[in-house]
């Protein structure tokens, strides 16, 4: 039994440091973005936008609402969204709004491999049905049981 709980925990950790670590840092590099979007901390080449300043990064964008983006139609070639839409509560929106303001909209996910990341209800409002970490497209979701009434507890409801 105690063999059984470790290997899973290791299988766990060694699936996220694979997906979020070594797969998104080979998507990062893999072109220069036009527009990364929720960036975080990673610079893509180009502008660098979230809702939140984390760290200093060149072209940066403060965004008050990534529903209304504040740029053009189609102004962006290249759009990288890095593991920001299992964290709002419209997906769809969100990626219509990616597609407004880009040509090719790259989206990266936890894919149902990194099971703890897909189904981490603490910060997450919906588990996409994909083992791909990447996609053109939006992919196949569904909401995540109990995770709205865990962020009304732990209050991450009213983030993106």
């Amino acid at each position: 039994m105690i063999t059984a709980l470790i290997s899973i925990i290791i299988y766990g950790f060694l699936a996220h440091y694979i997906s979020y670590t070594l797969e998104k840092n080979r998507l990062l590099r893999k072109q220069k973005w036009d527009l990364n979007i929720c960036c975080g901390k990673t610079d893509g080449g180009g502008v660098n936008a979230d809702i939140v300043k984390h760290l200093e990064l060149p072209h940066f964008r403060l965004v008050d609402d990534i529903y209304n983006l504040p740029f053009s139609d189609k102004e962006f070639e290249s759009v990288l969204c890095s593991h920001t839409l299992e964290h709002v509560d419209d997906p769809e929106g969100f990626f219509n709004e990616l597609s407004r303001v880009g040509t090719q909209v790259t989206v990266v996910i936890p894919p149902l491999y990194d099971i703890f990341a897909a189904l981490n209800i603490f910060e997450h409002k919906v588990v996409f049905l994909s083992f791909k970490k990447s996609h053109h497209t939006l992919p196949p979701y569904i909401r995540l049981p109990f995770a709205h009434s865990v962020h009304q507890k732990i209050g991450q409801l009213n983030r993106a």
